[in-house]
């Protein structure tokens, strides 16, 4: 059997109607993945829609509320193989409300494309989807200037979106001379599978070719088995099968596992029987692995979303508070002790109360300015001490990174994002 091709997880972002559904989908359908008459349905499907024009969006908005409102409301995955990797593509909504699930998109991507239409160039989400893939870990960017056709695939305007992007890029801690940007027109399939005809300017990759200049990520399969639970389903004649990515480590058949908090906060054990990637069998799981399992002795009532899996010689770490490094984006006042906002962390939300403001950083050095702050406004970066109002799986930065970051939201936006660095376990 030929050796598997390394796994890639990419994740689309960028503001709404900036072109990034289309952009997955025509990149689907000029691969060959998407077969012809299925776009003709999806194309007939948006004019009976009045959506003239969504049919490439309409390949990942597979909801049929999505197609309705043309907006993308959740995350949708689809596989996809190019020469080096095989893919998992996650097209994240850009709309206002649904930035939480966008949230949980990034924390699953290894690499970013960040698509700005070249008529508007930077927006306000545009700078917080910046900000939330650098907190995610996700290092490696480009950058796809969309709707080139739309100005007349003019260099100078190209030019200008690359030097603002770039501004915000450097501002986070991109290296912008690292990023590649790649003007397209997504809608005609200009520069997405197929160089286009109309920027001779441009000699850079297309958004194909860009995916395979990726270096591939580096598998912590040295750590600890982390994996957080996306979805749990009760399959008739196998039992309890929860979903979810394997973020650390490595789970075989037949290991025993924990998962945490579960329902009663202090975990559920239970013996991997199968595990499953994407409908066939396999023997272990690796991290950047989307897989499902079955597990004996674990009742569907006692997980959820949000619970992690470990190895019950190294169960992960439930805590009842802890101590995180943050940054204030988005806060309609000031923040201050007593504040419990929402807290997005791998895949569990939970409330979370600040308990403490314990110093003001520098957020360019982490130097600390002021000791015992009385608040916090945007821009601030702090070091707090958090109250979960219900047990949580969070580990430290200096552990396992790949578990210790979270964004906090509220009332419909991105207040803040940050890391545990430090915490109380749970007796």
């Amino acid at each position: 059997m030929a050796k598997a091709k390394p796994h890639l997880n990419v994740v689309f972002v960028g503001h709404v109607d900036h072109g990034k559904s289309t952009t997955v989908g025509r990149l689907m359908y000029d691969a060959g993945v998407i077969p012809e008459q299925d776009m003709r349905k999806l194309k007939e499907m948006a004019q009976q829609l009045g959506k003239v024009g969504f049919e490439f969006a309409f390949v990942m908005d597979n909801l049929k509320e999505e197609r309705e409102r043309g907006v993308t409301i959740d995350l949708s995955h689809k596989k996809f193989d190019t020469q080096k990797y095989e893919c998992t593509i996650i097209d994240a909504p850009g709309h206002r409300d649904f930035i939480k699930n966008m949230i949980t998109g990034a924390s699953q991507a290894d690499v970013a494309f960040l698509v700005v239409a070249a008529p508007d160039g930077v927006m306000a989400q545009t700078k917080e989807h910046v900000f939330l893939l650098k907190t995610f870990g996700v290092n490696q960017i480009a950058i796809v200037v969309n709707k080139m056709d739309v100005i007349k695939y003019d260099q100078a305007r190209f030019n200008k979106v690359k030097e603002d992007v770039s501004a915000l890029l450097k501002s986070v801690g991109y290296k912008p001379d690292q990023v590649p940007f790649i003007p397209a027109a997504s809608f005609l399939g200009d520069n997405v599978v197929k160089k286009s005809a109309n920027m001779g300017w441009y000699t850079g990759p297309t958004v194909l070719e860009q995916i395979d200049k990726f270096n591939p990520p580096e598998k912590p399969t040295n750590l600890p088995l982390r994996l957080p639970l996306q979805d749990v389903y009760n399959i008739t004649g196998i039992g309890v099968v929860p979903v979810g990515r394997v973020e650390t480590g490595v789970m075989k058949v037949g290991d025993k596992v924990i998962i945490t908090p579960g329902r009663e906060g202090v975990g559920v054990k239970g013996e991997v029987k199968t595990i499953e990637m994407h409908h066939e069998q396999i023997q272990q799981a690796e991290p950047g692995d989307n897989v499902g399992f079955s597990v004996r002795g674990v009742n569907k009532k006692d997980i959820a979303r949000g619970d992690v899996v470990g190895h019950e010689a190294n169960p992960p770490s439930v805590v009842t508070e802890f101590t995180a490094q943050i940054v204030v984006l988005n806060h309609p006042t000031v923040l201050t002790v007593g504040y419990t906002p929402v807290f997005h962390i791998h895949t569990a939300q939970v409330a979370c109360q600040f308990v403490k403001l314990l110093a003001k950083l520098d957020p360019a050095t982490g130097q600390v300015v002021q000791e015992n702050p009385d608040m916090l406004k945007n821009g601030d970066a702090a070091r707090v001490v958090i109250k979960p109002t219900k047990p949580l799986v969070i580990e430290k930065q200096k552990d396992i990174p790949q578990m210790s970051r979270f964004a906090v939201r509220d009332a419909g936006q991105t207040v803040s994002a940050g890391m545990c660095i430090d915490y109380v376990k749970k007796s």
